[in-house]
């Protein structure tokens, strides 16, 4: 699977330069029809990639700033694990003011997405208190006791209601314009709690001191679950309080 498929939105369709941050993608700047748009080759399943890109095309109608998909010739959303979006203009979040303007617009994310199903192949935090594999995350290549921490912690979120998280709030995918915050990057959007979206810095969301707390060691444990072993996720792992009988 290749970049051969970007014929496939029409004979314009140039590939420009690689754009970095992107990690499980090869994402470039695109010339098509004589504007730069961005492209994105995956190796995410159609299933996968029809919820995500009809999941951008709702936000945007309800006036959310995100990557619009740019359908084919013929009309797919996507075509051999490539997908073409808009490109967006902004900056990183930088002050407070720019953090609350991003914990809104998750929020807005969040309100819009109630009851939307779970991205294909995926898990909640809820559904690992007792399965064990979901995507990313394989619980049985954890050590035990890291397992347990990490089930204690999503425990204290389960029975909250659901959403659609971004899944990736950091800087990188965030772009500020004084008119909007636009939020780039999808791949790791898909139906939890909100908290997750929410561990943003100094608790910008403004979650009282218990949430916030409850809110980051869930999400540490999460990131130490779908990126295990690497050291960044031991590194995680470590910051998940170890289980006590004032901590169930």
């Amino acid at each position: 699977m290749g970049w051969e498929a970007l014929k496939d939105w029409g004979p314009s369709a140039q590939k420009i330069e690689p754009l970095t941050g992107g990690v499980a993608n090869d994402v470039w700047s695109l010339r098509l029809n004589g504007e730069v748009v961005v492209g994105r080759l995956g190796r995410r399943s159609d299933a996968d990639l029809d919820w995500e890109t009809r999941l951008l095309v709702f936000l945007r109608g309800k006036g959310m700033t995100v990557p619009v998909p740019i359908p084919t010739t013929d009309g797919r959303l996507f075509s051999k694990g490539i997908v073409v979006m808009s490109y967006l203009e902004g900056r990183p979040p930088k002050t407070p003011e720019d953090w609350s303007r991003v914990a809104a617009e998750l929020r807005k994310l969040h309100a819009l997405t109630r009851d939307w199903p779970q991205r294909p192949g995926w898990r909640s935090s809820a559904d690992l208190l007792t399965e064990s594999v979901g995507t990313k995350v394989d619980l049985n290549q954890m050590p035990t006791e890291g397992v347990a921490r990490c089930r204690a912690a999503w425990k204290r979120l389960a029975g909250r209601p659901m959403c659609v998280l971004h899944g990736d709030p950091n800087d990188r995918n965030i772009l500020i314009t004084p008119d909007a915050v636009g939020l780039i990057d999808w791949d790791e959007s898909h139906v939890d709690v909100p908290e997750f979206d929410l561990v943003l810095p100094d608790n910008a969301a403004n979650l009282p001191a218990q949430a916030y707390d409850i809110a980051q060691q869930a999400s540490a444990a999460w990131e130490a679950a779908v990126c295990w072993d690497d050291d960044y996720s031991k590194r995680r792992l470590a910051e998940v309080r170890a289980i006590t009988p004032s901590n169930p």
